[in-house]
């Protein structure tokens, strides 16, 4: 090994794959308290051992895997920087095959797949999932197979992914099982459009390539999360990644559309608007198209399925989980001043925390994220715009801009404002589950590295931990401090210490940032 890296590299191979290994083992081994039963023929997949593992042994597996996946990534990011050189093919391929290997195995960390499956079979059988929950359809063989809490809860997602649930509701039928498969063979497929998409659009750089891997492909808490946990998230990316992708190759036309499709299965990614938004401030012909396309594509998708369709989104918007640190202080206003939910005031808190973020981050990343113009007040709707300049300024770490072309250098402009304000929402959000984290991982993979990676890795093994499992069924009381105790006290903690430290990092990384740009300006 070359200096600089030493056994770090090492390191990050075996805690990775391992990692992966036992992620598809806890699928592998069939139902348990970590992996819902599929009801339906058993010649029809996804496969399984049907081992019926106990409890404990599952439960485990899974801190295993969180925690082996956790020090592989942050070791592998950490030696890449070192000069570690990884062929990025090969992590590109070990993590497509990982993905392949899991859409044949049951999804396993929560059982949201039973809910798309059912919202599928709804919208089949003529029901309306914006408006009625599983509970509507009694004795229907994939209906009943929804747990709890969820039985009574109408669809929050998008209409393109109702549409992809409708197209699963129709191959599977009334199996539970061929339905789900065919979710998970969209999913692997997505996950996979996504791996090549961002391995394509470093191409020019092997070390850009490696990290795109290390981010997202060969990522083990991304493939547990999003892979075997087989959520409705990674069609989303894979789109938005899709709409970025294409202002790369200077195609900005198709790239509103793909942003549309995008928010239209899932509406948190329509924070990545604002990175375009941003990066073609100086061509408003072109922002128009982009924005004009993306927005005439959401409202078609909408109006298609109804406007209702939004009002369980809307409602989703004011919830509180358990694990943000938002949960703490909801519990310190009903000790001080009653019961009482307190949402309108957690909202302008997480708004104001939100645009606090954003702004700093936005300072502190400007020289590595090759972000130009200053940035002087927040904004909730499209970042802060600035006087005209140059042309905008190549991220650290790229190629020289006589090789970029301008649109590659504005769509990496593009990822790297999408990236802060991902990177804002998720630490300020009073509603935050651990698969959502895996939207700024791929924001992530299209830009130089920061600091911000750490914070990101931190983030995500520690809200991992809190849902082990994201299920509620089948869990033994003997673990039910699980819930009480570290999902609800301890990680709230730890998460608002991160966000504290994140906040303190990018304020004075921006003030250090400003002091050097000032020293380096010309006398008047």
């Amino acid at each position: 090994m070359r200096p600089g890296y030493g056994g770090w590299a090492g390191i990050a191979v075996a805690g990775a794959a391992l990692s992966v290994v036992v992620t598809i083992a806890i699928g592998a081994l069939g139902p348990s308290a970590v992996v819902p039963p599929l009801p339906g023929p058993a010649w029809q997949p996804p496969y399984s051992l049907d081992a019926h593992p106990g409890a404990h042994l599952v439960i485990a597996l899974e801190a295993v895997a969180i925690a082996l996946g956790a020090l592989g990534l942050a070791a592998g990011l950490f030696a890449v920087r070192r000069g570690w050189s990884p062929d990025p093919r090969r992590l590109l391929l070990a993590g497509c095959l990982a993905a392949v290997v899991l859409a044949f195995l049951p999804p396993s960390g929560s059982a949201d797949h039973l809910n798309y499956a059912a919202y599928g079979r709804m919208a089949v059988l003529g029901h309306d999932p914006y408006v009625l929950g599983a509970s509507a359809l009694p004795g229907d063989p994939v209906a009943d197979a929804v747990e709890t809490p969820w039985r009574e809860e109408p669809s929050v997602y998008g209409p393109v992914a109702t549409a992809v649930q409708a197209l699963a509701g129709l191959v599977g039928g009334g199996s539970v099982r061929l339905t789900v498969f065919v979710l998970a063979a969209v999913n692997a497929a997505a996950f996979i459009v996504a791996a090549l998409l961002l391995h394509r659009l470093a191409r020019a750089d092997r070390a850009r390539q490696a990290r795109a891997a290390l981010l997202w492909t060969a990522n083990p808490l991304v493939i547990y999360q999003l892979v075997a946990g087989m959520h409705v998230d990674t069609p989303a990316i894979a789109l938005v990644v899709a709409a970025l992708a294409a202002g790369a190759g200077g195609r900005w036309r198709a790239s509103g559309p793909l942003l549309g499709l995008g928010i239209a299965v899932k509406a948190n990614v329509g924070l990545v608007a604002l990175g375009p938004a941003w990066a073609l401030r100086r061509r408003p012909a072109a922002l128009a198209v982009v924005a004009g396309t993306a927005s005439l594509t959401v409202l078609v998708a909408y109006a298609l399925a109804g406007p209702h369709a939004l009002d369980p989104v809307l409602h989703a918007t004011k919830s509180i989980s358990w694990a943000t640190p938002w949960h703490l202080v909801q519990s310190g206003l009903q000790a001080l001043f009653g019961p009482g939910a307190y949402r309108v005031w957690i909202q302008i808190g997480s708004l104001s925390v939100l645009a606090l973020l954003a702004v700093s981050l936005l300072r502190a990343l400007r020289g590595p994220y090759g972000l130009t113009g200053a940035v002087t007040a927040p904004t909730t709707s499209a970042p802060t715009t600035s006087s005209p300049t140059s042309a905008p300024a190549v991220p650290a770490g790229a190629v020289a801009a006589r090789d970029v072309s301008a649109e590659a250098v504005q769509a990496r402009e593009a990822a790297g404002v999408a990236a802060v304000m991902v990177a804002a929402w998720l630490f300020a959000t009073p509603y935050a589950l651990p698969w959502y984290d895996g939207l700024l991982f791929a924001l992530l993979a299209m830009v130089p590295a920061s600091a911000l990676d750490g914070f990101a890795v931190a983030r995500l093994a520690v809200l991992s931990m809190a849902y082990l499992p994201a299920r509620q069924d089948d869990q033994p009381l003997d673990l039910h401090w699980l819930v009480t105790v570290l999902r609800s006290q301890v990680v709230p903690w730890i998460l608002l210490a991160l966000t504290v430290a994140l906040a303190w990092w990018a304020l004075t990384a921006g003030a250090r940032g400003s002091t050097r740009r000032g020293s380096a300006a010309p006398p008047p």
